[in-house]
């Protein structure tokens, strides 16, 4: 029996679906589902989604073309109305409280369009804001904002919260000596902004469409959104298998720990937040928006998570249920939020914003929470392969980082196990300008291969679809390689006026630039050992920008590891901050990983192309 749908959830739909199709061609494709999902704020794990398509495909596709009309999606949305995911799916895209629409445009965007944000989100990143660097001297002269005005939008402009904020997410991603923080001048204040973007983008956050001009000028849209993925990186950090084991706690009957590892820290969190309230006996929950508005849910958690004075450096807190009998919502998520104080977790939410149910906020609340009070204990006596969890290399953590910021869809988490359909990886062919058939028919791995052998003439010898879908971590990292090489090279591309780049014209330029600048270092390939001391990345990015290197900083003569880090640290951050988007770490330069070398000479390579 299908399930009808009232003209009020089609109106709802129709806006939803409308968010999604950007083009507005009346389709999406079958990749931007998920998206769709996401922007309803409808909590549907990747996997269903992945069904979802699996059995439209299967279908031969309602329109026989692998695009997704609206009612295509409505057919899909009655399919899933019966289940308990789509119960609450048209609550959660009602209209949100709070949102403010202001006029704005950013580079890309069309004249007049009109932008909105959300109070609820600048008071709730205002407060985190002011608690994290409360005590940081070099933020004093704009801390504490006040989270009741728009002292959020100029108190960033000058890029050194930013950054401070960068840091307390991925510790040590920014050299502190690069950052402005004295006499500030339009110029170095744009540095700190290009240092802040620059840093951004190699942490994973999405920044194609932000400028260090949109910072200055504190277009409200573009801050909150920025910042909102710098602290979701920060509060999701731990919320990961490899470096959180405890959370296999919560592997349930006949899973594996591969299985858990398929779950975004979303899933993680809501799956946690389960794993309690079974524990205290009460009902599951579905999302973070309408199950929680009672907040019965969240003092059953705060009970459950609450220290019980087992351990010796933690005294016992005893959580107050009285508040949970209380009749009106705002006061019981009041007296509920009083006692996350206790825990010294009232963050992120007001009672307004559980009882409205903000889903963004209130996912950043559990996250808080779990990052604080996890209470969970590693198993033991379980037949669990640990052998799984080796961990990110640097390597691995550099791509992912760099197909986020990217922005595909969905994030990635876990790179094996989120290119296995190979999604994002028909993505990223568009990304280097490989064109993608959504229509074709062949296995997406298969396809994925295909591309970039006869299309993007990728070396792929002995690289099937099939290594893909199984998460062969040799095989996948060799295609990744590539397309973020051609990436990196079309951009070369596009400065040169189509020249073609290769490694050979990168080195040679790099030694002409030195040499012309006066400067002593030199390099033969991107295997030099001499790139270890990072002294002729410096001299580099000191010939494009002139005096743009304290030299005081750099340690020179006979270098300990020690000091090769220190200076790489250093050369890493003053690239960025001259404007290079680089995404390699500073161990790749005292290795001399010969990739990720590459990609920074051929990143200072393209800023220096840029000089007028």
């Amino acid at each position: 029996m299908v399930t009808k749908i009232s003209k009020e959830e089609l109106e709802e739909l129709q806006e939803a679906f409308g968010k999604v199709d950007l083009d507005s061609n009346g389709f999406i494709c079958d990749h931007e589902l998920h998206e769709l999902f996401k922007e309803a704020n409808l909590s549907l794990p990747g996997y269903k989604v992945r069904e979802i398509i699996q059995k439209l495909m299967q279908e031969g596709d309602r329109n026989k073309d692998n695009k997704i009309s609206f009612d295509e999606f409505v057919a899909i949305f009655q399919e899933l109305k019966s289940s308990d995911i789509a119960k609450t799916f048209r609550k959660a895209i009602n209209k949100k409280e709070g949102i403010l629409a202001i006029g704005g445009t950013s580079e890309l965007s069309s004249e007049g369009t009109q932008h909105s944000f959300s109070e609820e989100e600048r008071f709730a990143f205002v407060n985190w804001i002011n608690t994290a660097l409360e005590n940081d001297p070099d933020c004093k002269h704009v801390l504490p904002m006040d989270p009741n005005s728009d002292s959020l939008f100029t108190s960033l402009g000058d890029g050194i919260v930013l950054c401070k904020m960068i840091n307390l997410s991925v510790p040590d991603t920014i050299d502190e000596r690069t950052i402005n923080k004295k006499k500030l001048t339009p110029f170095t204040t744009q540095e700190n902004l290009n240092l802040a973007l620059n840093s951004a983008s190699a942490i994973g956050c999405h920044v194609v469409n932000i400028g260090a001009q949109d910072l200055r000028d504190g277009k409200p849209h573009l801050v909150l959104g920025l910042l909102w993925q710098i602290i979701k990186i920060g509060l999701f950090a731990d919320i990961e298998l490899s470096r959180n084991e405890a959370l296999a706690a919560l592997l349930r009957e006949g899973e594996t720990l591969e299985d858990l590892m398929k779950l975004s820290p979303e899933e993680l969190l809501l799956r946690w937040v389960n794993y309690h309230l079974e524990k205290a006996g009460w009902n599951k929950i579905n999302n973070f928006s309408s199950d929680i508005k009672d907040s019965k849910a969240y003092f059953h958690l705060l009970n459950q998570i609450a220290p019980n004075g087992s351990k010796e450096d933690e005294p016992r807190i005893d959580i107050n249920m009285a508040g949970f009998s209380e009749k009106d919502d705002l006061k019981r998520a009041e007296s509920m939020l009083q006692q996350a104080d206790r825990l010294g977790c009232r963050q992120f939410v007001t009672p307004t914003d559980v009882v409205s149910g903000n889903p963004k906020l209130n996912l950043a609340f559990v996250a808080n929470l779990f990052n604080k009070y996890p209470a969970l204990t590693k198993p033991e006596n379980q037949d669990i392969d640990w052998g799984l969890l080796e961990g990110e290399t640097r390597e691995e953590r550099t791509f992912r980082n760099w197909m986020n910021s990217l922005g595909v869809n969905p994030n990635v988490n876990h790179l094996y196990i989120d290119l296995q359909d190979a999604l994002v990886i028909l993505q990223l062919y568009e990304k280097i300008r490989v064109p993608v058939d959504w229509n074709n028919k062949l296995e997406n791995c298969n396809y994925a291969v295909d591309l970039g052998k006869n299309e993007a003439k990728f070396s792929l010898v002995g690289i099937g679809g099939q290594d893909l879908n199984d998460g062969n971590s040799t095989l996948t990292l060799a295609l990744v390689w590539q397309l973020m090489r051609r990436y990196t090279l079309n951009v070369l591309e596009d400065l040169g006026d189509g020249q073609k780049v290769n490694d050979d014209i990168i080195v040679k330029w790099v030694n002409k630039t030195l040499s012309e600048a006066g400067k002593n270092s030199k390099i033969t390939s991107f295997k030099d050992k001499e790139i270890s001391s990072s002294l002729p990345v410096l001299d580099l990015i000191d010939a494009i920008q002139p005096g743009s290197v304290s030299y005081d900083l750099v340690k020179t003569g006979s270098l300990s590891e020690d000091d090769k880090l220190e200076n790489a640290k250093y050369a890493v951050s003053m690239a960025r901050k001259i404007g290079a988007r680089v995404y390699a770490l500073p161990d790749d330069l005292v290795e001399v990983k010969p990739k990720m070398v590459m990609t920074v000479f051929a990143c200072l390579m393209g800023r220096g192309m840029k000089r007028v």
